[in-house]
């Protein structure tokens, strides 16, 4: 499982970078001003449906059925996929057509802050008709990831994302053949569909398993399928109306705030994306092999084990955001017309969201439990729950904090949705906390409370040393603060649970 976890890991890794290399030339291009907020509403549309009934929904009760009938009987699973496959062919071709026809609708309800700003309003209604089909050829990977997943194939699956950043700069380095830089990066996020379905259904065809459209019937398979979607689409909804209800109040704040958001939201997915994601993905297809195999004590020893690993890479990110956010985000975005201030505030904006960094990185895994055994009703409840109280505080926070209240609002509903899934499986018998769980947790934390206080020390007396460099003095302060990362955290690593712990861990 170790080494599939570093292949996702890895990928992901790679696609992060070349994201923030992507994201250095938007803020310096496009800023934090009208058209960087069109162009992020248009590139969150069609994300929040991908993340909602693709990635979401569509993984947890597709992922599990599939590997089951695999493992069974192969002529059953290719005619489950290739219905699958039609059916979300037809919904996706109908969900486009209505997109289009009513996209100036669809904008007032997003964001109806734009409104009262004409310019802001049409730029979003025009981008996103441009990356709305998106949608469809990032559903189309997601069902052929998912099929590969349970092969044992990530590789392709977690390597798509890196042609959407570089499509992305490919477009804005041409930006002056557009109307404006927010139509360039546009048309990159929807060529980048294209590149990313041919990558996939390449390695679909290639293992012989390429879905073919036939007449939908709802025979029992497709049935069980729908009745853990529908619950699984609620569940994962909650993150996503989250992040609507913040592009809807962000809207009606002064222009920045949704750049603020977003800029801060690229920063927080790093570790969401490399660790919580990518154990997530490789933990889901483990453990629903091993329950259908009725090795229980192998699923809960893979969970136990995707805890540790994640909350051991993911401490330090924690720290790092919330000790020195403002050095980190100069570092990244301040040049161009992107200013200092536009990165105090999206600073601030991070050190909220890293607030529920830890239940963000642990939520995949937590739920993995019960997604293998195909119950995706009890995930689903916890997660509106922790949606209720994410919005609840959003209208609470805005007025005082603006987008940081927004943050907070999010952190605060993600412990909610975590501490809820924990509970829920510790009550089923799905998961045992014992002791020696509770003290690694202490150990974790402590790690993570040497390293912030590192952190802010090098940050805070280190900086008249670096005045001299000029330019570059960001940039030398963020490596500086990277290797006290590694220094401090690995040390304090290594005294608190020994080297005999981290073998142990790491060991295939």
């Amino acid at each position: 499982m170790l080494r599939r976890i570093f292949t996702v890991g890895g990928y992901t890794l790679l696609s992060r970078v070349t994201g923030f290399a992507r994201d250095i030339m938007l803020a310096a291009i496009l800023g934090a001003g009208p058209v960087a907020d069109a162009f992020f509403v248009a590139l969150r549309l069609p994300n929040h449906f991908r993340a909602i009934f693709a990635e979401g929904a569509f993984n947890v009760a597709f992922v599990p059925a599939y590997a089951h009938l695999e493992s069974g009987d192969a002529s059953a699973a290719r005619r489950f996929a290739d219905r699958i496959f039609t059916m979300l062919v037809i919904v996706q071709a109908v969900l486009l057509v209505l997109a289009w026809l009513f996209m100036p609708q669809v904008i007032a309800l997003l964001a109806p802050g734009f409104g009262d700003d004409p310019v802001r309003g049409e730029l979003a209604i025009s981008l996103t008709r441009i990356t709305f089909p998106y949608l469809l050829l990032i559903t189309l990977v997601t069902l052929y990831g998912g099929m590969l997943n349970v092969m044992h194939r990530f590789a392709s699956a977690a390597a798509a994302p890196i042609f959407l950043n570089l499509s992305m700069m490919a477009a804005l380095a041409l930006a002056a053949f557009f109307p404006t830089a927010g139509h360039a990066a546009a048309w990159g996020v929807l060529i980048s569909g294209v590149l990313q379905y041919l990558l996939l259904a390449g390695d679909v065809a290639r293992q012989g398993i390429m879905p073919r459209f036939t007449r939908p019937r709802f025979d029992q398979d497709v049935r069980d399928f729908f009745r853990a979607l529908g619950p699984a689409t609620i569940g994962s909804m909650g993150t996503q109306v989250a992040m609507f209800a913040d592009t809807i109040i962000a809207s009606l704040l002064p222009a920045g705030a949704i750049s603020a958001l977003y800029y801060a939201d690229r920063l927080y997915q790093l570790p969401i994306g490399v660790i919580g994601i990518a154990i997530g993905t490789v933990l889901l297809p483990e453990m629903a092999s091993r329950l259908t195999a009725n090795d229980q004590a192998g699923a809960s020893a893979a969970q136990r084990r995707a805890f540790e690993f994640t909350l051991l890479f993911s401490v330090p990110f924690l720290a790092a955001f919330i000790a020195v956010p403002d050095e980190i985000m100069r570092a990244m975005f301040a040049r161009g017309a992107f200013t200092r201030t536009d990165a105090a505030e999206a600073a601030a904006t991070l050190a909220a969201y890293a607030v529920g960094l830890i239940p963000f990185v642990l939520i995949r895994s937590a739920v993995a439990t019960f997604y293998a055994r195909k119950d995706t009703a009890t995930p689903m409840k916890a997660s509106l729950t922790g949606l209720s109280a994410n919005v609840i505080l959003k209208v609470i926070l805005m007025g005082s904090l603006a987008q940081v209240g927004l943050a907070l609002a999010t952190a605060v509903g993600a412990w909610v949705n975590l501490l809820l899934v924990i509970g829920f499986a510790v009550r089923a018998g799905h998961l045992q906390l014992d002791r020696a769980f509770g003290w690694s947790l202490l150990r974790f934390a402590g790690a993570g409370v040497a390293t912030g206080v590192a952190l802010w020390c090098v940050a805070t007396y280190a900086g008249p040393y670096l005045a001299g460099i000029g330019g570059l003095r960001d940039e030398a302060m963020l490596g500086l603060l990277m290797v006290v990362t590694v220094v401090v955290y690995g040390a304090a690593i290594l005294l608190t649970f020994g080297r005999r712990w981290v073998k142990a861990l790491v060991r295939p």
